[in-house]
């Protein structure tokens, strides 16, 4: 009897010791105080209103709000992925006039925090270190409002689903299906309207689906829907919720509701019923002082006070033209400014050059308490081109994105005063490491490495950006190092956009001797071949330790690139590496850096390679071509078709250069 039923007494308590898979939660708004509900860090906080706000349109800014428990994500007797489903509400508000950023991001995380991660493009769940580490067991679905071509993203208003990267395994320009009708609706995510979400995956199949839209009923068609086994990803009990960060460009980002379900579809939300969308709230400061000082004063004292106070706050008061709206990133007060910089004092000087000054500053008072070290650029009243460079700089700059680009932060105009905001660099530039009697020498590998850097960032900027940006001040001067000693471009005052493929109209002769091409003397033209003629020189100088020109030299060293070359053809040209380096160098490296700096300084743009193949020889990829021509014709000139005694006399001294940043050429033709 006992064997008879005892298959049916299991079946009726095996429930009782099997854990339930089953769990759900929903959160219609959330409340406040919020001790239990949600766990928020970073700029996160709960409205009065009852909504999870992500960030707001401050810069560089990150937030998170998670569910507070941990929830199970794999069965405990087969160890795979369970279904899951939630939906949730979102909408981003984009900052002043501009383009916002970056986006937000639904998470499924092995943790609520997310120590050292980064804003901008990384949405405040991983950093340049970790992305595309398999041992994040992250999954997250993006919707990102920013063009980052080093992720491979398809536009600037996109969702995507991410696994372990911020590099999307697959994504679609953000819209949805109405029912009925087969043709997909635009959505902008940056619209400030409430947007519905539903992320739906069902562990059985390994399918994701994600759907979108602005009405409470959900569409029956997905705007994604992919293969995805999460077994490897999953751990056996994840954390939700979600992540947004902000950038140079800045949005509030906003989630009214949000449901979960791991036994079925999460309920969808009446739009109408979650809290309203935040408005800004109108400053009526000034008009509440104009109607005080009338209910206690005349007529006529109310205008002497009111004349006084508009001339007053006029001449207090940051300029803000119309053209200034749609030129750059975030604009800083002149006040925060010259606090950060404890009113540009002398002892925050880090250096100056030709188009001014640049500063220690430190931003206080930002979220959570924090401080930011930051680099100000202060132009020079005196330069006749300050104003064309600082329009530049925020124009160019200020939506080039990549790592191994110089970020800037923000800027500010006051009058005459140009000022421009970068991320700080704590090892200040790459001459300063190089020439005469550095403080520490660079290694060969963190030159090497530098050069990398450098070679990246140029390759951005002719190539793999949205239009072509001619640096045309390549320089050691002009290459900054983080505190890791990485590589940063830095310096866009003389920047040129041009469409790829296509010339630059300019006739301007502009950049620092001994890295300006020789075609530029004859033709005024810019091009991506001129840039990589500078670039040539700086590798030479890495490699040697010492300036294009030398005015001290012998007079064979007197042109570094041709001393160079003279060392090559008599095959000792490893005589030619830096002395500081005492002989301790990977010579294949050394060789092929200095074989490609000889390539790159042909006098014939033709024969000097483009930034793709560079960096290909560079990285190893691909060998290097057997010959190697000649950079220069020969002649009584010297390798960059000037005179020779003209060129040394133009180049700055030794002495000159320890006050001045590497003297910079601006002529016109």
């Amino acid at each position: 009897m006992f064997f008879f039923f005892f298959p049916y007494l299991v079946c009726m308590f095996l429930p009782l010791f099997t854990p339930s898979l089953s769990f759900s939660f929903i959160f219609n708004g959330f409340k406040t105080p919020n001790p239990h509900n949600i766990t928020i860090n970073g700029a996160a906080d709960i409205t009065p209103t009852g909504i999870l706000k992500l960030t707001n349109d401050t810069s560089r800014l990150m937030g998170h709000g998670f569910y507070p428990d941990p929830i199970r994500f794999k069965d405990p007797t087969t160890k795979k992925p369970i279904s899951f489903s939630t939906s949730f509400v979102l909408a981003i508000l984009p900052g002043y006039k501009n383009p916002g950023g970056h986006g937000l991001a639904f998470t499924v995380s092995p943790a609520k925090d997310f120590a050292g991660a980064q804003p901008n493009q990384y949405l405040g769940i991983l950093n340049v270190i970790n992305n595309r580490n398999t041992s994040n067991h992250l999954f997250a679905v993006e919707f990102d409002t920013v063009l980052d071509l080093e992720f491979g993203d398809i536009n600037d208003n996109h969702v995507g689903v991410n696994i372990n990267s911020m590099s999307s395994k697959s994504s679609t320009k953000a819209g949805f299906f109405i029912d009925g009708n087969s043709t997909k609706q635009d959505l902008d995510l940056e619209s400030g309207k409430k947007i519905q979400a539903w992320v739906d995956y069902d562990g059985l199949k390994s399918q994701l689906n994600v759907t979108l839209s602005l009405y409470s009923q959900k569409p029956n068609t997905p705007i994604l829907s992919i293969p995805l086994n999460l077994e490897s990803v999953f751990h056996d009990f994840m954390y939700v919720g979600f992540s947004a960060s902000t950038g140079v460009l800045a949005s509030s980002h906003y989630i009214f509701g949000w449901s979960f379900n791991t036994s079925g579809k999460a309920q969808s939300f009446d739009l109408n019923s979650l809290p309203s969308i935040p408005t800004a709230k109108k400053n009526h400061k000034s008009f509440i002082i104009g109607v005080s000082i009338a209910a206690l004063l005349t007529l006529v004292m109310v205008a002497i006070v009111g004349v006084v106070f508009v001339i007053k706050k006029m001449k207090n008061k940051d300029e803000i033209e119309e053209w200034e709206l749609d030129v750059g990133p975030h604009r800083y007060s002149y006040k925060e400014l010259n606090r950060a910089t404890k009113g540009f004092r002398e002892e925050e000087l880090l250096g100056f050059g030709g188009f001014g000054s640049v500063y220690k500053g430190v931003l206080c008072n930002l979220p959570d308490s924090k401080t930011l070290v930051v680099a100000v650029k202060r132009i020079s009243n005196e330069s006749k081109h300050g104003m064309r460079a600082f329009v530049s700089e925020i124009s160019t700059i200020g939506r080039l994105r990549h790592r191994n680009l110089v970020q800037l932060l923000g800027w500010c105009r006051k009058r005459d005063d140009l000022l421009l905001v970068y991320e700080f660099m704590a090892n200040g530039s790459l001459d300063k490491y190089i020439y005469d009697d550095p403080i520490i020498t660079l290694n060969w590998e963190q030159r090497f490495k530098i050069i990398k850097d450098v070679a990246h960032g140029l390759l951005y900027l002719h190539e793999e950006w949205q239009q072509t940006v001619l640096h045309r001040d390549i320089k050691a001067g002009n290459v900054l190092l983080d505190s890791e000693l990485n590589g940063h471009l830095g310096d866009f005052g003389l920047a040129k956009l041009c469409e790829h493929g296509s010339n630059t109209s300019t006739t301007k002769v502009v950049g620092t001797l001994g890295y300006l091409a020789p075609e530029l003397t004859r033709t005024g033209k810019p091009t991506t071949n001129s840039d990589v003629f500078a670039f040539g020189a700086l590798l030479l100088e890495v490699v040697c330790g010492r300036r294009p020109t030398e005015p001290k030299a012998l007079p064979e060293e007197l042109i570094l690139v041709d001393w160079v070359w003279d060392k090559w053809r008599q095959g000792v040209v490893l005589e030619v590496v830096d002395k500081r380096l005492k002989g301790e160098f990977d010579e294949v490296e050394v060789l092929v850096v200095v074989k490609l700096g000889l390539m790159c300084s042909s006098n014939a743009p033709s024969a000097r390679p483009p930034m793709k193949q560079i960096v290909k020889y560079l990285e190893g990829e691909v060998p290097l071509p057997e010959n190697l021509a000649p950079p220069c014709d020969g002649g009584d000139k010297g390798s960059y078709g000037i005179e020779s005694e003209d060129y040394v006399h133009s180049y700055p001294s030794s002495s000159a250069l320890d006050n001045v940043s590497n003297g910079s050429v601006r002529s016109e033709n």
